[in-house]
């Protein structure tokens, strides 16, 4: 039996890190990642290689097993089965017809598996699109997130990458036929410890809503016209809201007046790329309204324009949603005008988690009030309170103790 000729490849040594080999099989180029470089600094190390690294002579033996496998693959006529590319926007289909994916989600995983064009670098499908997606192997998943890893994507950015990869290719298993999730092959990217959250006190909230309602923010010696100045007395009363509801942006800006109770406020859904869908959750929740949440709703509706039931609470001056991007720019202007640390507007959402875990009030109701669907996304509040409360015994421990 004849040998099978392969063709020449190219080994190629990426980023100091890793070995690709490159070749040419019925005119296209393919590029394969072979393994981890056994190097420093752009050189070969001396002695042997680590568990995990290749060396040039084992960098070579690999490469032209992967040549080999890939030109028998070519070969062999075969059915394949669909291409990952297909399977993917099957996934995409399902997700938006089925499941009822907010439009944001949509969005995120849309660009995620785009086309590489002047706009998305498309990475995923460059990578995996034309592949038979019953053989996309997890080498080439931990190849394709490595790659990630090298242009700098933070490491939550390659594992949510990663969880919508086995997304599609467990949809693939259940619908396409696939035997076998490659994903699953693969390892997470260890995150960094999430930062202690930031909040503001009842007076920095205060102070905000000042900046916003006197308009400091504006940064202009000129007179504020009329719409100016009711668009900031509202931006006035929403961070007021946001700060002492805990709504989330989104929830704020579909909120209706027929969402308005003299006690409580009702959340049943959100604005999310432009759609008023359902809440994060998907769950209708029923938020205690505090006095500072309702004297500042009062005055909105006191205002006299858009107050009916079906109006928007927060709304511009034709009575539609706000923009967001515009929002969180006016957040942040009156901010640093009133000389406050650089939060972010979600961080007034904290802000309520936090007042509430620091008034004693049980974490199943700050979870029920705040729309949680694990507990342990509520515990935060509750570690910042105690984390708040040990400082204030171990100062006891020292009162009166001179140096």
């Amino acid at each position: 039996m004849t040998a099978m000729k392969l063709p020449t490849y190219s080994l190629q040594l990426r980023g100091a890190r890793f070995y690709d080999v490159y070749f040419r099989v019925n005119g296209r180029q393919v590029k394969r990642r072979v393994g981890r470089a056994w190097v420093k600094d752009g050189k070969p190390r001396r002695g042997r290689p680590q568990e995990g690294f290749l060396d040039v002579a084992a960098a070579h033996d690999r490469a032209r097993e992967i040549v080999a496998e890939h030109v028998a693959t070519v070969a062999e006529p075969r059915s394949v089965g669909p291409t990952f590319r297909n399977v993917a926007r099957e996934y995409m289909t399902w997700l938006a017809k089925v499941r009822g994916a907010k439009p944001s989600t949509l969005a995120d995983h849309g660009y995620a598996l785009a086309e590489p064009n002047g706009t998305t670098n498309g990475s995923v499908m460059r990578a995996l699109g034309d592949r038979p997606a019953a053989e996309v192997t997890a080498a080439e998943i931990e190849a394709l997130l490595d790659t990630l890893a090298e242009s700098g994507a933070r490491a939550r950015t390659i594992n949510k990458r990663r969880a919508l990869l086995l997304a599609v290719f467990n949809y693939g298993m259940r619908r396409c036929g696939l035997p076998g999730n490659p994903v699953r092959g693969t390892d997470t990217r260890r995150e960094p410890q999430r930062p202690a959250l930031e909040t503001y006190t009842v007076a920095e909230v205060e102070q905000l809503a000042a900046a916003l309602a006197d308009g400091r923010h504006r940064g202009r010696g000129a007179a504020i016209n009329d719409a100016e100045r009711a668009e900031d007395c509202q931006d006035a009363e929403l961070v007021r809201v946001a700060a002492y509801t805990g709504l989330r942006q989104g929830e704020l800006r579909a909120l209706r007046w027929r969402d308005v109770g003299t006690d409580v406020l009702t959340v049943s859904r959100a604005l999310s790329a432009g759609v008023e869908s359902g809440t994060k959750g998907g769950r209708v929740r029923h938020v205690p309204l505090v006095p500072q949440a309702s004297a500042a709703l009062e005055r909105l509706h006191a205002r006299g324009d858009f107050a009916a039931r079906e109006e928007l609470v927060f709304c511009n001056w034709r009575g539609r949603a706000l923009d967001p991007s515009a929002l969180v720019a006016r957040f942040k202007r009156a901010r640093d005008a009133a000389g406050l640390r650089a939060l972010r507007f979600h961080d007034l959402r904290h802000t309520y988690g936090s007042l509430l875990a620091a008034a004693g009030v049980p974490v199943t109701d700050i979870q029920s009030a705040m729309g949680h669907a694990d507990l342990q996304t509520t515990a935060r509040y509750l570690h910042a309170r105690q984390a708040s409360e040990q400082v204030d015994r171990f100062a006891r421990a020292f009162a009166g103790v001179e140096d």
